[in-house]
C-alpha cells in the first residue's frame, strides 16, 4: 500500500480524536449544497474526469497483467526455443501495443490530473473567497458590542483555518469519496473476477492496516491538541507582549528572564511533541509498509502456486499484486470517510455560526436622505440598555465555556435632549453616568430601546447607512489609527481626496510643522495604533481625517482627556477649526474646556439632572457646581466662579 494512503488515514482518524463527539447542525449540508451551488458545472466535470481517472487505475494493471501473458504464451509455446517468425511478431506487435495503451493512458492520466487540479484549484480558491467575502462583510455589519466581547484571534481563525477547512469539504472530500468508492468497486470486481480466492485472503489482512491506525491515530490527536493550545499561548503571548503597550507594561513592570523562560517552556514542549509526533507516524507507517508487504507476499505465493497448478494465468498474479494497493488505500481511507466528512462539516458550520448571527443595526429598504441644510441633533425620552452576549456573540469567538448571563439592563432613562444646528452642547458627569452611551446613539453605534435620536427631526433608524455616516462625525479619546501611511489614514475618511487637500487639512489641524518635518511627507507610516507619533500629534491627525470626512455634527468623547497642557492646547485649536459653524455634542471631563458651550447638560445614573450653560449651572450651585470645584478645588478661579464673578465668566465665556 502506498505510504501517502497510510498517512491520510492517521490525519483522518486523528481528526476523529479531535472532533470527539460532535455533530453537526440538521441542515448544514442543505446550505453547503447552496453555496456551492455556483460551480455546480466545474464540480460535475471535475468528478467526471476524477471517475475517469479511477477507470484508468484499475485498466492499467489489467493491461499490465496482458502482457505477462503473452510474453509466457510466446514463451512456453515452444518449450525453449523463441517460436517461429510469424508467432514472435505477432506477440511483439501485441506486446508493443499494450505498452503503447499502457503508456497511452499514463498520459491521459497525467493529463486528467492537471486538469482536475486545475479545476480543484478554481473551486477551491473561489469557496474561499466567497466565504471569506461573507464572514468579512457580516462580520463588519456586527455592533460595536459584537468586538468587544470577540477575541480577534478566534475571529480571524474563522476567516483562515475554518474557511479552508470547508472547502476541503468540495475539493477534497468530495473528490476522495467519489474516487474511492468507484476504485474500490472497479478492483473488487475485477480481482473477484482474477481469482477470488486471492481476493477473499487479501481482505483477512485489512485489520492489519485498519486497528493501528485508530490507536495511533488517538494518540497523535492527543498530541496536536496539546501543540495547539501550546502554539495559541505562545501566539498570544507574542501579540500581547509585541504590541507597543504591551511592550512598555514588560518593561516597566515585567521581568524579561521571566517572560523568556515561559516562552521557552512552551516552545521546548512543542518541540518535543513535534519530535513524537513525527516517530509515532513513522511507526505507523513502517508497520503499514510490512503489513503491505506481507500483502503482496501473499498474493505472491498463493497466486503463484493458483498458477503454477494452472489455474489461474501468470499475467493475473501480476494483476493482482498491482490491484492490491488500489484495494487497500481505499478501504482505510473510506473506512474514515465519516471523520473527514464531519471535520470539514464542523468547519463549515464554524464560519455557518459566524453568518448566522443577526445584526442588530440595519438599513431600511426605504432608507431616506439626510434634508439639505444644517443638521440638528434631538434625543426624544431615550431608554437604553447594553444587548445580553447571547444577542451579539458567541462563546466560541469569546474562548469561554458559556457567555456571560449579564446585560440588558436599562443604563439610560428618559433623556431628552436638543442640539440646535450650528450649536455646542457640552455633556459632563461623573465616570459611567451614560456620557459615552449618548454619544454612541448619534452616529448610531447602537440602537435605542424606547424613544429616538433624530438628525434634523428624521430618526437616525430611518436613515440610510451612507446619509449617517456623511453626517455624523466622531473623534474618540484615543484616536485610533491604522498601521499605514499618514495619507491612507487620513482618506479613509474621504478616498477621492487630492494629496493637496490632505495637506490643507493637516495644516488645519495643526499639524503644518510635523508634516515639514517628515522625511516621507504623506507617506509616512505612522505604526500600530499611531504609536510612532505622539498622543497630540496622533489626536491631531484624526481631527485632519474629520476635517476631510466634513460632517454637519461632530461628536467629541473626551478628546483631549489624556493628554498634556501643551497637547491640549494644541488639539483644543485643531478642535476649534474642526467645530467651526457645525453642530457639536462634546463629551467633556475637563470643564475648563466647555465654559463657553450654548449649553451644558449633567448627566449622571443615565439621566440629565441639571441643564444650563456655564454661568447659570454654577449660580445654581447643584451637580455642576460641585464637579467644577472638585476639579478646580484650592484655585482662587473655582471660589470666584461658584461665587457668581461676572468678570470671570464673561472673560472665560
Amino acid at each position: 500500500m502506498e505510504g501517502v494512503n497510510g498517512w491520510a488515514m492517521v490525519q483522518s482518524v486523528a481528526r476523529k480524536g479531535e472532533l470527539g463527539n460532535r455533530g453537526v447542525t440538521k441542515g448544514t449540508v442543505r446550505r453547503v449544497a447552496r453555496f456551492a451551488a455556483g460551480y455546480r458545472r466545474l464540480l460535475v466535470v471535475f468528478l467526471l474526469f476524477t471517475m475517469v481517472s479511477a477507470v484508468i487505475g484499475v485498466g492499467t494493471p489489467i493491461l499490465a497483467g496482458r502482457v505477462v501473458d503473452v510474453i509466457v504464451a510466446e514463451s512456453s509455446g515452444s518449450g525453449t526455443s523463441i517460436g517461429t517468425a510469424g508467432s514472435l511478431s505477432d506477440a511483439a506487435g501485441t506486446v508493443i501495443q499494450l505498452a503503447l495503451v499502457i503508456a497511452g493512458l499514463a498520459l491521459l492520466d497525467a493529463l486528467i490530473g492537471l486538469v482536475t487540479r486545475w479545476q480543484s484549484a478554481r473551486i477551491g480558491e473561489g469557496l474561499i473567497l466567497d466565504l471569506r467575502r461573507a464572514v468579512f462583510g457580516h462580520v463588519q455589519r456586527m455592533p460595536v458590542a459584537f468586538f468587544t466581547r470577540t477575541r480577534t484571534g478566534a475571529l480571524v481563525s474563522r476567516l483562515n483555518n475554518d474557511v479552508i477547512g470547508a472547502q476541503s469539504a468540495i475539493t477534497d472530500t468530495l473528490a476522495s469519496l467519489v474516487s474511492n468508492v468507484l476504485q474500490l468497486v472497479l478492483t473488487l470486481a475485477v480481482m473477484i473476477g482474477l481469482a477470488w480466492q486471492v481476493t477473499l485472503f487479501a481482505l483477512v489482512l485489512l485489520p492489519v492496516f485498519v486497528l493501528p491506525a485508530r490507536r495511533m491515530g488517538g494518540l497523535i490527536a492527543g498530541l496536536r491538541r496539546e501543540s495547539a493550545d501550546l502554539n495559541a499561548a505562545m501566539t498570544s503571548q507574542m501579540a500581547e507582549r509585541f504590541s507597543a503597550p504591551g511592550a512598555t507594561l514588560v518593561k516597566l513592570f515585567g521581568r524579561p528572564d521571566r517572560e523568556l523562560g515561559d516562552f521557552t517552556a512552551k516552545a521546548s514542549r512543542v518541540r518535543d511533541i513535534g519530535v513524537r509526533t513525527a516517530m509515532v507516524s513513522r511507526l505507523f507507517l513502517t508497520l503499514l509498509t510490512s503489513a503491505s508487504g506481507l500483502a503482496q507476499a501473499l498474493v505472491y505465493g498463493l497466486g503463484g502456486y493458483l498458477a503454477v497448478t494452472g489455474r489461474v494465468a501468470p499475467g493475473t498474479v501480476v494483476s493482482l499484486a498491482l490491484l492490491l494497493s488500489r484495494l487497500y488505500g481505499p478501504l482505510t481511507q473510506l473506512s474514515n470517510a465519516k471523520v473527514d466528512v464531519m471535520s470539514a462539516l464542523v468547519s463549515f458550520e464554524r464560519v455557518f455560526e459566524v453568518l448566522d448571527l443577526k445584526p442588530m443595526i440595519t438599513e431600511k429598504p426605504d432608507a431616506r436622505e439626510l434634508p439639505e441644510g444644517p443638521v440638528s441633533v434631538r434625543l426624544r425620552d431615550v431608554r437604553f440598555g447594553y444587548p445580553a452576549a447571547s444577542r451579539v456573540s458567541l462563546a466560541s469567538l469569546e474562548e469561554v465555556a458559556t457567555l456571560d448571563s449579564r446585560g440588558g439592563e436599562e443604563v439610560l432613562h428618559g433623556v431628552d435632549l436638543d442640539v440646535p444646528a450650528g450649536s455646542l452642547v457640552a455633556l459632563v458627569g461623573s465616570s459611567g453616568a451614560g456620557k459615552s452611551t449618548l454619544a454612541g446613539l448619534v452616529p448610531r453605534l447602537y440602537d435605542v430601546d424606547g424613544g429616538s435620536v433624530e438628525l434634523s427631526g428624521v430618526d437616525v433608524r430611518d436613515l440610510s447607512m451612507p446619509a449617517i455616516r456623511d453626517a455624523v462625525g466622531v473623534v474618540t479619546q484615543d484616536g485610533h489609527l491604522f498601521h499605514d501611511t499618514i495619507r491612507a489614514n487620513l482618506r479613509y475618511a474621504r478616498p477621492e481626496a487630492t494629496d493637496a487637500e490632505l495637506v490643507e487639512a493637516m495644516r488645519r489641524a495643526r499639524l503644518g510643522e510635523l508634516l515639514d518635518s517628515l522625511p516621507d511627507g504623506l507617506d509616512t507610516v505612522v505604526g500600530e495604533r499611531g504609536y510612532r507619533l505622539s498622543g497630540g500629534e496622533r489626536q491631531r491627525l484624526t481631527i485632519a481625517r474629520l476635517l476631510l470626512a466634513r460632517p454637519a455634527v461632530v461628536v467629541l468623547d473626551e478628546a483631549t482627556a489624556h493628554l498634556d497642557s501643551d497637547s491640549e492646547a494644541a488639539v483644543q485649536e485643531a478642535l476649534a477649526e474642526a467645530l467651526h459653524g457645525r453642530t457639536a455634542l462634546v463629551i467633556a471631563h475637563r470643564l475648563s474646556t466647555i465654559r463657553g458651550a450654548d449649553l451644558i447638560a449633567v448627566v449622571e445614573h443615565g439621566r440629565i439632572v441639571e441643564r444650563g450653560t456655564h454661568e447659570q449651572l454654577l449660580a445654581a450651585g447643584g451637580r455642576y457646581a460641585e464637579l467644577y470645584e472638585r476639579q478646580f478645588a484650592g484655585s482662587a478661579e473655582a471660589r470666584a466662579s461658584v461665587a457668581g464673578c461676572p468678570e470671570l465668566c464673561a472673560s472665560a465665556a
